[in-house]
């Protein structure tokens, strides 16, 4: 039944029936209508293309999440690299050194994955490349880590007969951290500080004020402490035995004398500028037979990870030798 509706007259000061005409029920019928179609339209329009516009950045939001982790993994991967490329190093040239092992040549350390596609599985997805990419860099880690690993298991064996060959070996820094001015270069290619040219750098400059203690890193006996070197000035050479000398040139003055047995940590002498020298520092070699051989793997004794890590980035700084 449709509601009768009144009006007040004030005129009259009574209610008089609001008469409703057709035409303006029908436009008030057509008005709804197209209300409800024009809702109808842009239900069916827009929301499908909202809920899309959703989805696209839920998705974004994932690849973005994604690529973060990537990152991230990829990040750490390398730093793991970098410790196992040191540890490889180590192994090279200084633990199978000491026992007279062959090293592990780099192909078969680096050598990849033969056969069947071992990523098939992990084909047909959206982030399928990324996805292979870490995971074949995870399993060459792997591998790397497992030849290092059998490498170890066999120095430890042979290790456990040789224990005065561990004692004899130089392991320490041969001036303290806390009295270097700086590592001022490594072993490698230099540029000379007198010809200005670049020549190969046998041993790692400590640059130190003079007068600072410079210590032996194995024991030995002292076999020179003279100045009768060419561009050493004043230095300290001792024979660890096992084919191992190291050498201490550059010194201001000596605490031992040719003949003298000395143990590791002893002071030796102290830093100076005698000879070619630019400035104040030790210039410190190893000797493996006839070889010279870099001494940055030769400081397990008593520098930290992290200080390891530290010097081994000045070693590498091809900048200017000191001598």
């Amino acid at each position: 039944m449709t509601k009768v509706k009144y009006h007040y007259d004030s005129e009259t000061l009574s209610y008089k029936k609001i008469e409703t005409k057709t035409g303006d029920s029908f436009k008030k019928i057509l008005f709804w209508i197209l209300t409800f179609v024009l809702g109808i339209f842009v239900g069916f329009a827009i929301l499908p293309n909202y809920f899309k516009t959703f989805s696209i950045k839920a998705k974004d939001r994932e690849l973005e999440f994604v690529k973060l982790n990537e990152g991230i993994h990829k990040k750490r991967i390398k730093q793991f690299e970098k410790v196992l490329k040191d540890l490889q190093e180590r192994d090279n040239h200084v633990y199978r050194t000491f026992f007279e092992l062959s090293p592990i040549p780099e192909e078969q350390r680096k050598a990849g994955f033969g056969g069947v596609n071992r990523y098939k599985s992990l084909e047909g997805y959206d982030n399928s490349e990324m996805i292979i990419d870490i995971t074949k860099n995870m399993d060459i880690l792997s591998k790397q880590l497992y030849i290092q690993s059998k490498s170890l298991d066999e120095i430890v064996k042979l290790a456990e007969n040789k224990e005065e060959l561990l004692a004899a070996i130089p392991a320490i820094q041969p001036v303290r951290n806390e009295d270097l001015t700086r590592m001022a270069s490594g072993y490698g290619w230099r540029t000379d500080p007198f010809l200005k040219t670049r020549k190969k750098h046998y041993g790692m400059d400590f640059s130190a004020p003079t007068g600072t203690s410079i210590y032996a890193t194995g024991p030995g006996k002292v076999i020179r402490a003279d100045a009768a070197s060419s561009g050493f000035g004043k230095h300290v050479r001792i024979d660890h035995g096992f084919g191992y000398i190291s050498l201490y040139a550059h010194m201001s003055k000596y605490n031992v004398r040719k003949g003298q047995r000395v143990k590791r940590g002893d002071l030796i002498g102290f830093v100076g500028s005698t000879g070619r020298s630019e400035g104040p520092h030790l210039h410190y070699e190893i000797h493996k037979g006839k070889e010279r051989i870099n001494p940055i793997n030769f400081y397990y004794g008593n520098l930290s990870p992290k200080e390891f890590e530290a010097m081994q980035k000045a070693a590498q700084v091809e900048g200017q030798s000191l001598d």
